[in-house]
């Protein structure tokens, strides 16, 4: 079966029944005992005498997408002939940097088509880029068919409740259990595991490539960043000989770009430089790619002579590096802000002292239409636009 799965905006699907229901022969009966000094917990999986139906008739708290105390809910779904099919909702838990799915539900007649999983690795993709340390769900000890779902997906049981759904959920044989999944820890490269060089002719296209992938549906859906390499090589502002790219074992699997840029004092303006993009491999995000990066090519611009970099970045990735708030610098963007993503940072001691004014980047930022950046596409794989929380139009 051929699917798309689209984002369900608040604002349209919020309220909508998620009819959740299920018939099980079996279930995992949970024995807790106390001694004098432990607690013991049993959970075997046993036969009911009967089947047990649940359905969603039964459930005096309907399942909905974007209940009131999903703070920042986000849902995506399946929509076959204008009717939605599949769903799920996550909702991030901030106090401990884990994603919640909320909600989680497909048609029994579109069940075992690959679905699920795909709707679970929306779940997953969004735990990535948010940084989150776990995807976390609950289910019931009654319900085998999901246990089996999420244990084939990637998630492992790490706690329950015996009274989360009445007081004697024990009893009745179905206790909420949570279930988990942890993002692979990745390994930082050492300088020496890469290489970092200038860029050829040869490597344009994978530069760009890589940069597409590193980017795309990360700030909007689609991305330009890899059309904006492609024009900025071309542009009188770009600084080829601080930009560099990181190889490893033959591949390209990061870049960064400088180009000139200056703050405007009134009449006067000051010649500084800034970068963008920064782009990472996904496979390689988390590594230390894009900080090695960073650091040898600001030892390269120092060495020329320039005094400081100023950017628009994630501002809970630079400030570790050294960037701090452009209102540190007196410096606000053209139209007058400052905002935490606003940074700079000095190339020497007091190498910005006397720098201030409005910043501005070169214009080749710009000038990227959505119709040449569409067409530029053309030139790589075919990916799929999908919206996730944090994007824009």
């Amino acid at each position: 079966m051929e699917y798309d799965i689209i984002h369900l905006p608040k604002e349209t699907w919020k309220g909508t029944i998620i009819p959740i229901g299920y018939t099980t022969d079996q279930y995992y009966d949970v024995i807790v005992s106390k001694t004098d000094n432990k607690f013991t917990i049993e959970i075997e999986k046993k036969d009911f005498a009967e089947p047990l139906m649940r359905t969603p008739e039964e459930n005096n708290f309907s399942d909905k997408l974007y209940k009131d105390h999903w703070d920042n809910a986000y849902a995506w779904g399946v929509l076959v002939s204008g009717e939605l099919v599949a769903a799920i909702e996550t909702d991030p838990e901030l106090w401990s940097n884990r994603l919640r799915i909320s909600a989680l539900w497909e048609a029994e007649k579109y069940q075992k088509q690959g679905i699920g999983h795909a709707l679970i690795e929306m779940a997953k993709e969004q735990a990535r880029r948010e940084r989150r340390r776990a995807v976390i769900l609950e289910t019931q000890s009654c319900n085998i068919n999901a246990i089996d779902f999420y244990q084939h997906e990637g998630f492992s049981f790490i706690g329950l409740d015996t009274c989360c759904y009445k007081n004697n959920d024990v009893d009745r044989k179905e206790v909420r259990l949570e279930f988990g999944w942890f993002p692979e820890e990745k390994k930082r490269l050492r300088r020496d595991e890469i290489e970092i060089r200038m860029e050829t002719n040869d490597d344009w296209y994978n530069v760009e490539l890589m940069t597409q992938h590193a980017f795309w549906n990360k700030h909007h859906l689609g991305c330009d960043e890899h059309y904006l390499v492609h024009k900025l090589r071309q542009h009188k502002d770009y600084l080829s000989e601080i930009s560099r790219i990181a190889v490893k074992d033959g591949e390209v699997i990061g870049c960064i770009m400088y180009s000139i840029a200056s703050v405007v004092d009134g009449e006067f303006a000051h010649e500084i430089i800034t970068f963008g993009p920064l782009s990472v491999d996904p496979k390689w995000q988390g590594c230390g790619v894009g900080e090695l990066l960073l650091r040898e090519t600001m030892i390269l611009a120092a060495d020329k002579g320039y005094k400081g970099i100023v950017i628009f970045g994630e501002p809970d990735y630079y400030p570790r590096l050294g960037f701090k708030t452009c209102d540190h610098f007196n410096i606000t963007t053209a139209d007058g802000k400052n905002f935490d993503a606003f940074m700079g940072i000095e190339l020497s001691e007091d190498s910005m002292k006397g720098i201030k004014g409005k910043f501005h980047e070169s214009e080749v930022f710009k000038n990227l239409p959505k119709e040449q950046v569409e067409e530029y596409n053309k030139k790589f794989p075919t990916l799929k636009k999908l919206r996730f929380p944090g994007q824009w139009d």
